[in-house]
């Protein structure tokens, strides 16, 4: 397992990076992006919902709440990404690929 201080590494890049991309994207497709505390916000007003990405350092994961269920990543050296291990997609992937189902159009991160 990675030392904490590597993980926050990570963590705050591949934050800062899928936050970036959403914002650009919130421009085009109506929802709003906001970063506070370490976690990162994503609100959908039609239809309404939010959607929350936050690190969790004990486990050395980032943890993604959204379409009612819960999506832990880790951090794979070969791809050097945070990956959900069920779908195999990255956490910029699997950000494209939710807010694409809630917003029932293709939305590419």
């Amino acid at each position: 397992m990675m030392d904490e201080q590597e993980f926050k590494k990570h963590a705050d890049h591949a934050l800062n990076s899928v936050t970036r991309a959403m914002m650009s994207a919130g421009d085009d497709f109506d929802f709003e992006v906001d970063s506070q505390a370490g976690a990162v916000t994503v609100e959908f007003v039609d239809p309404p919902a939010k959607f929350v990405i936050s690190p969790n350092t004990p486990v050395r994961q980032i943890w993604v709440s959204a379409l009612s269920r819960s999506f832990k990543l880790e951090w794979d050296v070969v791809q050097s990404a945070f990956v959900h291990r069920e779908s195999g997609e990255s956490l910029m992937k699997l950000m494209g690929t939710v807010i694409s189902k809630h917003l029932g159009q293709e939305v590419t991160l």
